[in-house]
C-alpha cells in the first residue's frame, strides 16, 4: 500500500523508474514492520495473561495441555515457543522477572518498540 502512495522513483544510476522495495519504504517511514507489531502485541498479551489470577479463563487456556497426536515431520512452533523467543530477544534472561511488575514490563516493551529490538531483517 505504501508503495502505491509513495509511487515510483527515478533511479539515476540505471536511468529509469522503479518501485521502492518494502525495505526502502520501512526505512523512510520509520514505522515498525508487521512482524515487529505482532511480536510486541504477543508479548503484551502474554504479560497481561500472566498477571491474571490462575482461575481466569485466558490463564487456564494458556496452560492447558491438549492430549492430541501431532502430525509427522518437523513439529510446528507453539505459541508459547514464539513468546519465549520474543522475550529472549527483548530482555535476555531476565524478561520473565519483569512480567509481574506492570511498570517495568511496559518500559521493557516500550524500549523494544523504540529501538526496533524485535526487528527481523528483510531479505
Amino acid at each position: 500500500m505504501s508503495g502505491r502512495i509513495l509511487g515510483p522513483v527515478y533511479d539515476n544510476e540505471k536511468e529509469n523508474w522503479r518501485i521502492l522495495t518494502n525495505k526502502e519504504i520501512y526505512a523512510m517511514v520509520k514505522r515498525p514492520t508487521i512482524t515487529e507489531t505482532i511480536r510486541l502485541n504477543r508479548l503484551c498479551w502474554f504479560g497481561h495473561v500472566q498477571r491474571m489470577e490462575e482461575n481466569r479463563i485466558p490463564n487456564k487456556v494458556l496452560y492447558t495441555n491438549l492430549e492430541a497426536t501431532r502430525l509427522g515431520g518437523r513439529p510446528r512452533n507453539r505459541w508459547q515457543d514464539e513468546v519465549r523467543e520474543d522475550g529472549r530477544l527483548v530482555g535476555r534472561k531476565w524478561w520473565k522477572e519483569r512480567l509481574y511488575n506492570t511498570e517495568k514490563w511496559k518500559k521493557l516493551l516500550g524500549t523494544a518498540r523504540n529501538h526496533h529490538i524485535l526487528h527481523m531483517p528483510m531479505e
